[in-house]
């Protein structure tokens, strides 16, 4: 602890009320990339001993810090610095990659590769993709980043006659398929709010219980096969979808 935190010198460090001088201890430790977007803070009992200072104090430096946004408490599991990032809007009208989406932007969209393979089809996946007997599946499971940032963690699958090689797949999977003829026409959307499961905040990099929106789709091709099924959850502190509704006529 006194690494990243050096509680022990907070009595001797001067700048007003001890909460103020707690406070700036460890704003200075996020800055200086001590403590990162993600990592937990000490147990306030814990801070308290260390710094000789009373649980009130520390409550207090610790609300201030989760009214500006710069830590985050999670019942029963602590209290975890967040980096704010800026938000992101995705119209929900329109069918793009996460690419373009990033493009648009300004940002460069990555990947952090987990699964490229042609692997037999799970019961859903024959039965959601029209697959017959001896057909495989190509699976891509990745996590999205933009300006190295993660941003989502996606599961696509697709008939191994559309997409035969998955490690050709760099960053955009939809100029793959462009180039070899497949072009997605609509999708239907189906999104939700989840709690991340462990494995998945650590793929994200954000603290243990945090949120998510998970967004399931089925993209057509013009004939009206289904060209891919995947689930992606996206940070909901880094991403809106957003709708826009019209009025029909009376």
């Amino acid at each position: 602890m006194s690494e990243t935190l050096p509680l022990e010198q907070l009595q001797t460090v001067r700048g007003g009320p001890l909460y103020v001088r707690l406070k700036k201890m460890i704003q200075d430790a996020m800055s200086s990339g001590r403590l990162k977007h993600g990592d937990a803070l000490p147990a306030e009992r814990d801070i308290a001993d260390v710094a000789q200072i009373s649980r009130v104090t520390v409550r207090k430096a610790i609300d201030d810090l989760v009214a500006e946004g710069l830590l985050v408490r999670r019942r029963g599991s602590g209290t975890f610095v967040v980096t704010p990032v800026p938000r992101m809007q995705q119209p929900l009208s329109q069918l793009t990659s996460f690419t373009e989406d990033m493009r648009r932007r300004g940002m460069v969209a990555g990947s952090i590769w987990i699964e490229r393979s042609l692997s037999f089809p799970t019961a859903e996946e024959t039965m959601m993709l029209g697959l017959v007997g001896g057909a495989h599946v190509a699976r891509l499971v990745r996590v999205r980043t933009a300006n190295e940032m993660p941003i989502a963690f996606e599961r696509t699958s697709l008939p191994d006659d559309i997409l035969p090689d998955p490690n050709a797949v760099e960053d955009s999977l939809y100029k793959l398929l462009l180039s070899r003829g497949f072009r997605p026409i609509r999708a239907n959307q189906r999104i939700s709010a989840v709690v991340l499961k462990d494995e998945e905040t650590k793929l994200l990099g954000v603290p243990p219980g945090s949120a998510a929106l998970a967004v399931q789709r089925i993209a057509y091709l013009e004939s009206g096969r289904v060209m891919e099924m995947s689930r992606a959850l996206y940070r909901s502190d880094a991403y809106d979808l957003v709708a826009e509704l019209t009025i029909g006529a009376p």
